[in-house]
């Protein structure tokens, strides 16, 4: 049992004075290993403060740059880009449903008309912003639609979205496009990465069905099948549905 000595207290044995020159001791090494870990550590502050203190300045201009940057430079563009965009998207919803005028529409959409952007300016303009983006996406869309197929490759590839709908369309108008371009194992490619982004009855069973007939025509036949079998099993109330039954009959009769 550790005995309690009250302060003064003088050692009268020779195994106390032991006692007391060890714990002394131990107590200096401590404090010795503690000083010289400090001044260790104080030596590579002062040596590495030019780059401890740079390294800080990197970070903290790095979030205040982004703060900076979102609040004075994507907010208003934003907010100007949504004003531009006014006349061009009005042009591109006109073309969608008009099918003796979509040509002109779309051009006046991508081009713009009596000094109001087109499309392809909000996207040069703007490309840092939600509005540039979807200008981006409608863009690809008109190019699409007018046989500019390579045109329309470009700029949807450029798209991002996490929407469920835009984000299948997009792909798959670039499945689309390379079809036009005599291009399927492009294509294939491609409807596969719409039908990855679908999961809904409006995309899934189109680009199911697009991809199934590429598949038959690339001779990949078992592959075809599954597709078209997702469909009836699926979505059995969706427009591709009929044709998907047909589909799959022959896809059946050309498996290995």
């Amino acid at each position: 049992m550790a005995t309690y000595k009250k302060r003064g207290y003088k050692p009268k044995t020779k195994a106390e004075k032991e006692s007391q020159i060890e714990q002394e001791s131990t107590t200096a090494e401590v404090f010795n290993t503690l000083d010289e870990t400090a001044s260790k550590t104080e030596a590579w502050v002062e040596k590495n403060q030019k780059i401890i203190f740079g390294l800080v300045a990197v970070v903290a201009i790095g979030v205040l740059g982004y703060i900076s940057y979102q609040k004075f430079i994507v907010e208003p563009n934003q907010a100007e880009a949504v004003s531009e965009i006014y006349q061009a998207n009005s042009y591109y919803e006109r073309a969608l449903n008009s099918p003796t005028e979509k040509d002109s529409l779309y051009n006046l959409a991508l081009n713009g008309n009596a000094g109001k952007y087109g499309l392809i300016d909000i996207v040069d303009k703007y490309s840092g912003t939600p509005t540039g983006n979807i200008a981006r996406y409608q863009a690809g869309m008109a190019y699409l639609n007018t046989n500019k197929y390579q045109e329309a490759i470009n700029y949807l590839d450029k798209f991002k979205t996490d929407d469920p709908l835009l984000g299948p369309l997009a792909k798959g108008g670039i499945a689309d496009a390379f079809v036009q371009l005599n291009q399927p194992e492009e294509a294939y490619k491609y409807y596969k990465e719409a039908i990855k982004l679908s999961d809904n009855e409006m995309t899934s069973p189109r680009f199911l069905l697009k991809a199934g007939i590429t598949a038959l025509n690339l001779g990949k036949a078992n592959e075809a099948y599954d597709f078209f079998n997702r469909i009836t099993e699926e979505y059995p109330d969706a427009p591709e549905a009929a044709q998907a039954k047909i589909y799959k009959g022959q896809a059946e009769g050309m498996k290995k």
